[in-house]
């Protein structure tokens, strides 16, 4: 899903979890990844919140 970052910091964490999509795509393909995958999932849940925390404190501090 596409969407326009926010701030700088939010296109480096959209831009970084996108590679890591990448990565997953690619490893899935490959035997005995499972475990690097699941490292690379938990990164990726750990952008995720992290960005969520920037979405939410920009948004009070809009408010």
């Amino acid at each position: 899903m596409r969407y326009e970052p926010g701030t700088s910091e939010c296109r480096v964490l959209i831009n970084s979890k996108e590679q890591i999509e990448a990565m997953l795509l690619s490893l899935i393909r490959l035997e005995n990844t499972e475990n690097i995958r699941e490292q690379l999932r938990a990164v990726h849940t750990q952008l995720e919140t992290l960005h969520d925390q920037i979405r939410e404190s920009r948004s009070a501090a809009r408010a």
